[in-house]
């Protein structure tokens, strides 16, 4: 009987920790898009990125105009996607003198 309650109170952490992992990523499309983006700052040359910035725009692929248009419909998930790439974009442009 005590094995039986240790083994049942062993597992009940992991299930919590199973629960709130899947409850901290509810957005896989988030996960990949924001590490995308986040990897193209942070490879990024600052001279790379002052020429992007000053240069003309580039037409969007079918892709990105695709990942633009949810986010633009998900608030939720425009805020989880903002809170994931706004940092570390924001340090880059930063180091870079782009930013004040």
């Amino acid at each position: 009987m005590k094995r039986f309650v240790l083994v049942v109170l062993a597992g009940v952490p992991l299930c919590f920790l199973s629960a709130g992992i899947a409850a901290a990523q509810p957005f896989p499309m988030v996960d990949q898009l924001a590490q995308k983006v986040v990897q193209k700052y942070q490879n990024s040359s600052c001279e790379q990125l002052a020429m992007e910035r000053s240069g003309p725009k580039k037409p969007k692929g079918e892709l990105e105009q695709r990942a633009i248009a949810v986010l633009r419909s998900d608030p939720q998930m425009r805020t989880e996607f903002i809170n994931r790439v706004a940092a570390p974009v924001a340090n880059k442009l930063f180091e870079c003198g782009l930013i004040p």
